[in-house]
């Protein structure tokens, strides 16, 4: 069961690698289902007590040895705890209707280290939501929930395979559609984001495509000096989302 869900072929699951994000889960309330523990960790006082509070709350606990801890966690260097736990299903409900919606909508942003970065962005900034759509990593494979710190975890998030779909969602949900372009847009710091406002961020390459630029109502691009032409996908989503953050506090 490890390495499919590391592989993401484990339906309804997903991989924990590390204490950080096995204590998260634990105080997010996520269901756990198995964990393994190196053996010799037990003498290491964090992971005891964790051990500990995960027994109390009648998750699955087996103690393994290195060899069998090397195969069940994804990393190089295998951490000393991994677990499997169920995949947070959150409703259209938990990103949009909690109070003035501000979602981030990530549109084929492939690599999961970039994703889990925005997701932490997006918690870290307040925003109520996140949507990975299109050909996005999955925002619950390991590699993107060890970038997230354990925020994919706590913030609602979707998975929608069709970037206009996505946009129609947040439409209807009365968001007013912000698509970040590499040039030709007017400053991120002009737009208003106090009422509902989905961001769109687009893969590290090619960015967003045109046909859902287009169906924008505000287009924004990030001031920057030459000849630097354009940020990472995560820093760009911080920027907005702190800007949001910015209006919404002083209104």
């Amino acid at each position: 069961m490890y390495r499919g869900a590391a592989r993401g072929e484990a339906p309804g699951v997903m991989l924990l690698d590390g204490v950080h994000l096995v204590a998260e889960a634990l105080a997010a309330g996520i269901g756990i289902r198995h964990v393994a523990v190196k053996t010799e960790a037990m003498n290491i006082t964090e992971i005891g007590l964790l051990v500990d509070r995960l027994e109390r709350s009648n998750a699955y606990v087996d103690m393994v040895s290195a060899a069998v801890m090397d195969a069940l966690s994804p990393v190089q260097s295998s951490s000393s705890v991994v677990a499997i736990a169920e995949r947070p299903s959150p409703s259209e409900r938990h990103v949009y209707e909690d109070g003035p919606a501000l979602v981030v909508l990530a549109v084929d942003v492939q690599d999961p280290g970039n994703v889990g970065a925005i997701v932490r962005v997006a918690e870290a900034g307040g925003a109520t939501g996140f949507v990975a759509a299109g050909a996005c990593a999955d925002p619950f494979g390991w590699k993107a929930l060890r970038g997230s710190m354990g925020s994919a975890l706590r913030l609602p998030i979707l998975v929608e395979p069709e970037p206009p779909r996505a946009i129609e969602t947040a439409k209807r949900h009365g968001c007013r559609i912000v698509a970040t372009t590499p040039r030709g847009g007017e400053s991120p710091f002009d737009v208003d984001y106090t009422g509902p406002s989905a961001v769109l961020i687009g893969s590290e390459g090619p960015g967003l495509p045109p046909a859902l630029v287009d169906a924008a109502d505000r287009r924004v691009t990030i001031p920057m000096q030459t000849p630097v032409e354009s940020l990472n996908a995560a820093v760009t989503s911080a920027l907005i989302v702190y800007e949001a953050r910015r209006q919404r506090t002083r209104h």
